[in-house]
């Protein structure tokens, strides 16, 4: 007999109770026969890439003519694609900041060789998943056509456009100043001057797209003093019939995602119908920084 079943014969005579060997600890959940190996840091992906592949639509996109609304913050995107999205043929989703979703290459492993013998880098890769984000939520919807509008956008046009050399770009102005007015107070922590330099790099990134791309410009003062006309516009440029339920867009917000980092949320946005907008800042309140592209837009 060994000594702990002699030891717990004893003990357990006395006191009912015996000695235990402590079990080992569970393997951690996944793989039970594979040895716990340290993490080392994320791998990066490289600085710069070469050239992407050519796209073939046919092979590498799912979507078709996909919508991308380049705009600045506090422009009135949200407005815009609630009442795209009750368009019988479009479908608008809540901000999806597509761009950041990012792909890597496990380090010192075969991927990246076997990827990039496909032709397929990060950037390659990561438009396939943004293809099919979209494209899933696009046959969920059971429309035609897919629109979003994230703001961020305005500052990854160029990748947008290599993606799907067939997107259409819709660009959302507003008074440069009442948007700057209107993020300073949507977030008071940030100065005037900061909002306005902020809100004046959209505007840069938005001009630079439209003298490569072109498109469809719009101006939400316009928007939201005859929003029949101004939707009849981008129908028109869509090559879609304008609907008249667009204006009353109510439609949308049955269960439409809004909040912090969706798009905006307030009471104008909940009440299914355009309002009208407020005064613009007068001159002697707009930023010096802002006058140039006060000027260019038509609004001095």
């Amino acid at each position: 007999m060994s000594m702990l079943r002699k030891l717990n014969s004893k003990i357990g005579a006395t006191t009912g109770y015996q000695v235990r060997k402590v079990p080992a600890a569970p393997p951690a959940p996944g793989n039970l026969n594979a040895v716990p190996k340290p993490r080392g840091p994320r791998p990066q992906r490289p600085a710069a890439e070469a050239a992407p592949e050519p796209v073939d639509p046919a092979v590498d996109r799912l979507l078709e003519r996909p919508v991308f609304i380049l705009t600045s913050v506090r422009s009135g995107s949200t407005l815009l694609r609630m009442m795209l999205g009750a368009h019988s043929r479009l479908h608008a989703s809540h901000e999806l900041h597509l761009t950041g979703l990012e792909v890597y290459f496990k380090t010192h492993s075969p991927t990246e060789k076997s990827m990039r013998a496909l032709g397929l880098g990060h950037e390659a890769l990561e438009a396939l998943l943004w293809d099919r984000t979209l494209h899933r939520e696009l046959v969920k919807s059971g429309k035609s056509f897919v629109v979003e509008k994230t703001p961020g956008n305005a500052f990854a046009w160029r990748r947008i456009a290599e993606a799907w050399p067939d997107a259409r770009f819709v660009f959302l102005r507003r008074h440069p100043a009442a948007v700057a007015r209107s993020w300073h107070e949507a977030v008071p922590d940030r100065t005037a001057d900061d909002a306005a330099g902020r809100v004046l790099e959209y505007m840069e990134a938005m001009e630079e797209a439209y003298a490569e791309v072109g498109g469809h410009i719009l101006r939400y003062e316009d928007l939201t003093a005859d929003p029949a006309a101004e939707l009849r516009g981008i129908c028109r440029f869509l090559e879609l019939e304008y609907e008249p339920g667009m204006l009353d867009y109510g439609s949308s917000l049955e269960g439409a995602v809004l909040g912090g980092g969706f798009g905006d949320w307030n009471d104008k946005i909940r009440s299914g119908r355009v309002q009208p907008d407020r005064p613009a800042p007068a001159q002697d309140e707009i930023a010096d920084a802002l006058l140039p592209m006060c000027r260019a837009w038509g609004y001095l």
